[in-house]
């Protein structure tokens, strides 16, 4: 099969997706949306195409629409694909259907429908997507009921968790991370999400300078990047905390257990989320979490088994949050819970079978699944 698949940018997402693609035996060609800054640091799989176009070097804005959707026709009567697999939403399985190409996959990255569809122009543009979508993937429920409150049939939406290695992600014992912060006898936060306003990064940092006041073993792993650098150092710095914080920047996918195994409890105060791909690394390795009660960490966590909730927004529910992670007498069986919710739900090798199912659905009408 040919598969012209469209994503924003080149995250380690996209080479998932094109990986199970590839191994399934689909002709894979990549077209990317535009260029923002390196979030993948592997090469594409063995085999896919990067197609070469005006786009995917720069940001795209709302005025280039007329260019792009010129170029993409150009690109579709080339390419002749037997399917388009495209998202996030918005930005890029829009334009497709615009086009009126068919069958379109459009998939869901958690925000564009749950975030950016809650009115005006980005509602609007989602429910015509979806309107000429012949299969919707969702990661989450959430996602799923977001998408038929704007029209989408049930029987066109196949939903499944992304997932995650199990075997990459998982307990591997103690960090040499940890002993070369000086952070043996520390109680460690950590916190992945993009330094962006929508995954709650300043609330995530009021909340850690509040708490560590409090208790002196508290120390805080800031992985990613963003706009909000400059903020986040100014306010460490203020609250006399900056030597209490390690902010790592991106990380190489191979070295991600190694911060999940340095910490103690996994953190999230994002606004908005679909199944948190990160969330699924921590619980994999055996962290639990303290996360914002946004429907899609309630699908994952599970207050008292396996992490905590605190309400979305509220920084001293959070600091209370990280008090009783702080004095949980095992913490150890919280995670080995969320371990196994991991394996039984969140095992990419198993979920990435979906795509197939979201595939044949598209070209052959068949009913859609759920995970």
């Amino acid at each position: 099969m040919r598969v012209l698949y469209f994503s924003q940018d080149y995250t380690p997402h996209d080479y998932r997706f094109m990986s199970a693609m590839g191994e399934a035996g689909d002709e894979v060609h990549y077209l990317r949306l535009e260029r923002r800054r390196n979030l993948e640091s592997r090469p594409l799989p063995s085999g896919v195409d990067l197609v070469d176009w005006w786009g995917g070097t720069r940001r795209i804005t709302w005025t280039d629409m007329p260019r792009l959707l010129f170029e993409l026709r150009g690109l579709l009567g080339r390419l002749k694909p037997d399917l388009v697999h495209a998202g996030p939403i918005q930005r890029c399985a829009l334009p497709i259907s615009l086009l009126g190409f068919r069958p379109l996959v459009s998939m869901s990255w958690g925000s564009d429908l749950l975030a950016d569809a809650r009115r005006g122009a980005g509602k609007a543009a989602a429910a015509f997507t979806l309107g000429r979508s012949a299969v919707l993937i969702a990661d989450c429920q959430a996602v799923r009921q977001a998408a038929i409150a704007m029209g989408m049939r049930k029987d066109r939406i196949v939903v499944f968790p992304w997932g995650v290695d199990l075997d990459h992600f998982r307990r591997i014992g103690p960090s040499r991370l940890r002993g070369n912060l000086g952070w043996e006898e520390a109680f460690v936060l950590l916190s992945t999400r993009a330094w962006e306003p929508i995954y709650g990064v300043d609330l995530v940092a009021e909340g850690f300078c509040r708490a560590a006041r409090s208790d002196p073993r508290l120390r805080l792993l800031m992985l990613g990047g963003g706009s909000l650098e400059d903020m986040l150092h100014r306010k460490f710095d203020q609250e006399g905390v900056a030597d209490r914080v390690h902010m790592a920047g991106q990380i190489d996918f191979d070295r991600l257990p190694e911060f999940y195994n340095a910490a103690d409890l996994y953190l999230s105060a994002s606004h908005t989320d679909g199944s948190s791909v990160s969330l699924l690394e921590a619980m994999a390795c055996g962290l639990p979490a303290l996360v914002s009660d946004i429907p899609g960490n309630r699908e994952w966590v599970e207050p008292g088994k396996n992490g905590w909730w605190f309400t979305d927004g509220v920084v001293e529910e959070l600091i209370d949050g990280i008090g009783q992670a702080a004095a949980h007498a095992d913490l150890a069986s919280l995670g080995k819970q969320g371990r196994l919710v991991a394996e039984s739900r969140a095992d990419w090798s198993r979920n990435a079978g979906k795509i197939r199912v979201a595939y044949r659905l598209a070209l052959n009408g068949r009913d859609g699944g759920e995970a």
